[in-house]
């Protein structure tokens, strides 16, 4: 294929299209360079190494997320953070292992967490308290997200076909408590995974302001 002209935002766009696509493993050097059209050593005129590769790249998906406002409304603000972080990660699964592991970060992954601290202070908080909400918020979101991109069924009727079906369909019937789940959520009228976002987030705020005496 006819080579593009290479530059830094080339590289990057290039390397989020192919991870987007096929997965982070997916997401070579030497295939990058082929999908650019260039060879391999040319690629390192714009990025040192792979590793520094994702490390931009994991810039990039964090710079997509609506932060919150210290001046806002904590519960609302952490909310709409949340919600953002998730349909962030559907649209790029390969970054959900890499958001917390980077080593070098860059402006955008500094700046996401300056404003959730920001916005936890302006709350009220204490540090300890700060570093509780902080992790039990982003243990939900990354924990949901993983759950729904781990999920055998991409929709409701999905999910009642899987359950009515063998092996599910026997399995489920022999117990009790997953039979009376079954009949009352999954095969309810419009049962989807995703619905459960909101109200467990609500959980997971609320629990805050109770814990620690937040409105």
């Amino acid at each position: 294929m006819p080579a593009k002209k290479l530059t830094p935002d080339a590289v990057l766009v290039t390397a989020l299209a192919i991870a987007d696509r096929h997965g982070i493993e997916a997401l070579t050097m030497r295939g990058l360079a082929r999908e650019l059209g260039v060879e391999a050593m040319s690629l390192y005129h714009h990025v040192a190494s792979k590793d520094v590769l994702l490390d931009v790249m994991v810039d990039r998906v964090y710079a997509e997320i609506a932060l919150p406002a210290p001046d806002g409304d904590w519960r609302e603000e952490l909310r709409r953070r949340s919600a953002s972080v998730r349909e962030v990660l559907r649209r790029h699964p390969w970054a959900l292992p890499l958001m917390e592991s980077r080593r070098s970060p860059g402006p955008a992954n500094l700046a996401y967490h300056e404003a959730n601290i920001a916005c936890l202070r302006a709350a009220g908080l204490t540090p300890a308290q700060v570093a509780h909400a902080y992790a039990v918020v982003d243990a939900f979101v990354y924990g949901f997200v993983l759950q729904e991109l781990m999920l055998p069924f991409d929709s409701g009727p999905e999910a009642a076909a899987m359950i009515r079906d063998e092996p599910w369909g026997a399995a489920v019937t022999a117990h009790p408590n997953m039979a009376w789940f079954a009949e009352h959520v999954v095969l309810a009228p419009g049962y989807t995974f995703e619905r459960e976002f909101a109200p467990g987030l609500a959980l997971v705020l609320d629990g805050i302001a109770e814990s620690f005496g937040l409105p």
